[in-house]
C-alpha cells in the first residue's frame, strides 16, 4: 500500500502530460458507444475527477448513466472544528448531486452511505449495488471504477470489487486513477492505460462539476483543520483535455464459443457421454406431445438434439452464436426437411412468430440477469396458446458465468406466467416443462381421466 497524504507535494502535471503523450485511445479497444454506463466511486468527487468527462460525453450520445457513490465522504476533514462528520456528509451529498447534474442531468445517483475509510469491510454491499445497477436494464454496459492500485484503501477496495464483478459477468471495465497522479511517477503508469480525449463540451461540464464540490476545492473556513483538500496542483491533474483509464475487455461470448469449437468438434462430448445420452433421452421423454408444429431451439450447438427434435416437428428453427457450431450442425442434420439453422443469440435475435415448442437447454446460465429476464418475457410471448416450454440445465456452478441452472429455472417459474406441467430434478441437472395455464396432464389431454 502506498503511503501519502493530500498535504504531500503533488507530482508535476507537465511530467504526466509528457509521459501520457502517445498513449492509445480508448476507442481502439471499445469503439462502440454503450447503451449504459455504471460509474462506481468511493467518495463524492471521485466520479467527477476520474470519469466526469466520460460521463458527460456518453450522456450526450444518449447513454444511460448510473452513478453509485459508496460513502458520503464524511471523513474528509477529520480535524475540522466547524463541521461535524454528519454535516460534511450532508454537504457532500448535495455537492455530488449538483456535480452529476452538471455532467449528465438525466443520470441516476445512488449514495450507499457506507463508512468513509471503511470500505474494506463492505465488499458485499459494493458488489450487491453493482449487481442491482447491472440488472436494472438491458443492452451493452460499461463499468467505470477506481483503479484498484490507486493507493487509497477505499479506492482500492471499490476497484477490486468492481474488477471481480466485471470479470464474472463479462462486462468491460474502465479503471480510473485519481491519487496515482499525486503520489506516482511515470514508471507507475499501468502498461495498458488508455486515454479518452474530451471535446469542449464534456471538458466544460467537467470543470463545472469540479467546482460543484466546494468543500473539496475550497477551504471550509480559515480555521485549522478546514484547509483545502484539492489544491491547484492536484486539480491540474484533472483539468487535462483527456481522461485516463485502464481498460479490461472480456472476450465476447461469441469468441469464447468459437474458441471452444476450434479446439473440438464436440466440446461437451454429446456423442460419447452416457450422461449426455441419458439427459437427452429424458428431455425427449418429458415432451408432453408426440409431435409439434413449429419448434425453436436456441443454443443448438452441433445439432445432436436438433436432429431428434426434427423427427417430432414440422419445422425446427435452431440457433447458435457460433458459426463453427452451425457448420457442424449442418453436417449432422444435412438436408432434413423443415430444419433452419440460424446464427444468433438470445434474447437479442429472438425470431418472430409463434412456436408450439421452445427448448432452452444448457444456455440460460450464459446470460446476464437482465438478458435472462428479457428471455423469460420473449419466451412467454412467443408460445402458442397450447405451446410448451422445456428447460434443461446443469445444476453445478459454471466458472466465469454469473448464473446457475437453478437461477434460470426459478426465473421462469417466477416471472413467465406459465405453469409447471412436469419436473425432473437430480444432483447434476433438472428439467422443467412449462405451459400456459391451466396445465393439463397428458392423461387428461388424451381423455384417460
Amino acid at each position: 500500500m502506498v503511503s501519502f497524504t493530500h498535504r504531500d507535494a503533488s507530482q508535476d502535471e507537465a511530467l504526466w502530460l509528457q509521459a501520457l503523450e502517445g498513449a492509445p485511445g480508448l476507442q481502439t479497444l471499445l469503439p462502440d458507444i454503450p447503451e449504459r454506463l455504471v460509474v462506481l466511486a468511493a467518495h463524492p468527487d471521485d466520479e467527477t475527477l476520474g470519469a466526469g468527462g466520460l460521463i458527460a460525453a456518453l450522456a450526450a450520445e444518449g447513454t444511460s448513466i448510473d452513478v453509485i457513490v459508496a460513502t458520503a465522504g464524511e471523513a474528509s476533514h477529520p480535524d475540522s472544528a466547524t463541521h461535524t462528520p454528519e454535516r460534511l456528509a450532508q454537504i457532500r451529498e448535495q455537492e455530488l448531486r449538483d456535480a452529476v447534474a452538471a455532467l449528465a442531468p438525466q443520470a441516476r445517483v445512488r449514495l450507499l452511505g457506507l463508512p468513509d475509510g471503511g470500505l474494506a469491510g463492505c465488499r458485499e454491499e459494493l458488489r450487491r449495488a453493482l449487481e442491482e445497477a447491472a440488472d436494472s436494464g438491458t443492452g451493452p454496459l460499461w463499468i467505470a471504477a477506481p483503479w484498484w492500485h490507486d493507493g487509497h484503501t477505499d479506492h482500492d477496495t471499490a476497484g477490486e470489487v468492481a474488477a471481480g464483478f466485471a470479470e464474472a459477468v463479462r462486462i468491460p471495465l474502465l479503471e480510473y486513477p485519481i491519487w496515482l497522479w499525486h503520489w506516482g511517477t511515470p514508471r507507475d503508469i499501468p502498461e495498458d492505460l488508455c486515454v479518452f480525449p474530451l471535446g469542449s463540451r464534456p471538458a466544460q461540464a467537467k470543470r463545472a462539476a469540479m467546482k460543484a464540490h466546494h468543500s473539496q476545492v475550497n477551504p471550509l473556513s480559515d480555521r485549522p483543520g478546514d484547509e483545502v483538500l484539492l489544491g491547484a496542483e492536484v486539480l491540474a491533474h484533472f483539468e487535462r483535455p483527456f481522461e485516463s483509464f485502464r481498460v479490461t475487455v472480456p472476450p465476447s461470448a461469441r469468441r469464447v464459443f468459437e474458441d471452444l469449437y476450434a479446439g473440438s468438434v464436440d466440446p461437451w462430448n454429446f456423442e460419447g457421454s452416457f450422461y449426455e445420452y441419458r439427459k437427452r433421452a429424458l428431455t425427449l421423454a418429458m415432451l408432453p406431445r408426440e409431435s409439434f408444429g413449429r419448434v425453436f431451439e436456441p443454443g443448438c450447438s452441433i445439432g445432436v438434439l436438433t436432429a431428434e427434435l426434427a423427427r417430432r416437428a414440422e419445422s425446427v428453427t435452431a440457433m447458435d452464436i457460433s458459426a463453427r457450431a452451425l457448420e457442424l450442425a449442418r453436417q449432422r442434420v444435412g438436408s432434413a426437411a423443415g430444419v433452419e439453422l440460424v446464427e444468433g443469440s438470445i434474447p437479442e435475435n429472438w425470431p418472430a412468430g409463434t412456436y408450439d415448442l421452445v427448448v432452452i437447454s444448457e444456455i440460460g446460465y450464459f446470460l446476464s440477469r437482465a438478458q435472462l429476464q428479457e428471455t423469460v418475457k420473449r419466451t412467454a410471448a412467443s408460445l402458442a396458446p397450447d405451446g410448451v416450454l422445456l428447460l434443461c440445465h446443469w445444476r453445478h456452478p459454471n466458472e466465469g458465468w454469473p448464473l446457475t441452472g437453478d437461477d434460470v429455472h426459478e426465473a421462469f417459474l417466477r416471472d413467465s406466467g406459465l405453469e409447471r406441467l412436469s419436473a425432473h430434478m437430480e444432483a447434476d441437472f433438472r428439467i422443467d416443462v412449462l405451459v400456459p395455464p391451466p396445465a393439463e396432464s397428458v392423461a387428461r389431454r388424451e381423455g384417460l381421466l
